[in-house]
Parts: C-alpha cells; sequence; structure tokens
C-alpha cells in the first residue's frame, strides 16, 4: 500500500448536516468524545488529503485538525493511548469526535465494542513523504496517562502551508463497518476556483492518472450548504514535503 503522498491542508469552513466545522491548528488542541473505527470498505481509498487509505496502519479522520498531523488517542476505559496519523475528514455524527483504522481500534481494545469514549490531544505536524508505521506503533502505551501536549517535541515549528489551486477532488468508498461512518465531501466550484487557500474537499490537485469514482461525495452550493452528486477524482500523488518533517522519521516527536 503507498504510504504519504497527499498534501498538508488545513482549509477553509465547511458545513455537514447544518453544522459548520472550521479547520484550524491549535497547538493546545484536546477532547474528549466518542470515537469509532473504518476499515475494509475504505481499504485502498483516497483521504482527503491525498494520501491512500491503509486500514491496517495507524491513521485517523477528524473534522477540523489539519492534515497529516499527529494526534495521541487515549482509551478512557482502559487508559491505553497510541499516536495516530490524522490524514482524512470525519465522523461527522454528531456524537462522534474521531474515527480511528481498524489497527488502531485494534490496538486500544475498543474494536468489538464498535465505539469507546477517548481523548484526543494534537502532538504536532506529520512528514508527507514515506511510512511512518513503525514510529507510531512504537507510542503503544498501555494503562498510563498521555503526556500532555506541550510535553510532547512536534515534527515542525513551521506553520502549514496551504496548497495552492486546489483543483482535485477527494474521493472515499463505501460505508464500513461501524454502521454510520458518514460519507466524505466532494469538491465545490467555490474552493475550485480559489488559488489562494486550501479546500477540505480536494485530495490532491495533481495525478499519477489513476482514477477512482466516489459515489457519496457532495458539493457544497452558495449558501454553504451541501448537494449530492457523483464525481471523479485523480489520485494519488507523491509531494516532496518539508525538510523539517523528515525528523519524524527518526523518532523525535512521537513519544
Amino acid at each position: 500500500m503507498p504510504k504519504g503522498g497527499g498534501v498538508y491542508r488545513v482549509g477553509k469552513p465547511y458545513t455537514v448536516g447544518g453544522r459548520v466545522y472550521v479547520p484550524e491548528e491549535d497547538v493546545n488542541y484536546r477532547a474528549e468524545g466518542l470515537a469509532s473505527w473504518y476499515g475494509d470498505d475504505f481499504h485502498g481509498r483516497l483521504t482527503a488529503n491525498g494520501e491512500v487509505f491503509d486500514m491496517a496502519s495507524l491513521t485517523a479522520a477528524h473534522p477540523t485538525l489539519p492534515m497529516p498531523c499527529y494526534a495521541r488517542v487515549t482509551n478512557l476505559a482502559n487508559g491505553k493511548s497510541l499516536i495516530v496519523r490524522v490524514n482524512d475528514r470525519g465522523p461527522y455524527h454528531d456524537n462522534r469526535l474521531i474515527d480511528v483504522s481498524n489497527k488502531a481500534a485494534e490496538l486500544l481494545e475498543f474494536k468489538n465494542h464498535g465505539v469507546a469514549k477517548v481523548r484526543v490531544e494534537y502532538v504536532g505536524r506529520a512528514p508527507l513523504e514515506g511510512s511512518d508505521d513503525v514510529q507510531l506503533m512504537a507510542t503503544l502505551r498501555t494503562g498510563i496517562p498521555a503526556p500532555a501536549p506541550s510535553l510532547v517535541r512536534v515534527a515542525s515549528a513551521r506553520p502549514f502551508v496551504p496548497e495552492i489551486g486546489g483543483a482535485g477532488r477527494s474521493v472515499r468508498g463505501e460505508i464500513p463497518m461501524p454502521e454510520e461512518r458518514p460519507y466524505t465531501l466532494g469538491n465545490s466550484a467555490a474552493d475550485a476556483a480559489s488559488a489562494g487557500g486550501s479546500s477540505e474537499l480536494s485530495a490532491s490537485s495533481r495525478s499519477r492518472g489513476r482514477v477512482l469514482e466516489n459515489p457519496r461525495a457532495v458539493s457544497y452550493d452558495q449558501d454553504g450548504g451541501y448537494v449530492s452528486g457523483t464525481s471523479r477524482a485523480s489520485a494519488y500523488a507523491p509531494d516532496n514535503g518539508a525538510q523539517e518533517a523528515r525528523d519524524i522519521l527518526s523518532g523525535r516527536g512521537l513519544y
């Protein structure tokens, strides 16, 4: 499964189901809520920032955190925690905070329960290229409190840089288990026309020619609402990324 290859993305405010989501990089982000998981039906599909979802990797979807970034997820029922790579958008169910990959749910020991009460803490930016699976696996803690975000060395202090001319679209698959995993957003005309900002709705402006269809993609109208529609999008494209971000592959920023 290809690793990396997406783009850095914070994005503009967007609306789903009457609720407004405002993506931002908040270094002090810390929240508690319900987590669920997704796996087979999304395996191999594009994420919201243009990476390829691998259910065996330690990844997650969050509605507002920058992508890609690292966040520590703690299962409050058993104290287990690990750092995941946030590279997708969602969930949009009113009582869920984050959706993690199949593998992450197994390690946090809530896959068989479907959902769990968790704490999510922002750690820092993630590199665009390469695999971080081994390093993330080493961040698993069992029954001990997760460190405060201020004590964790992040990958880079350089701010996120929005992608210029977001013309691509994100592609997602069918709803996986557990049920009510929501659709991913499509691409809006307003975002496609913007050359100064990035959109939550585009995966990548570059392509290797791989075309996937997203039957659940939606687009925005001028009032900020969304309408259903079927779209096709160019998929995976590597990005060189920031030099500073490569430091994370040495293990710094994960403990």
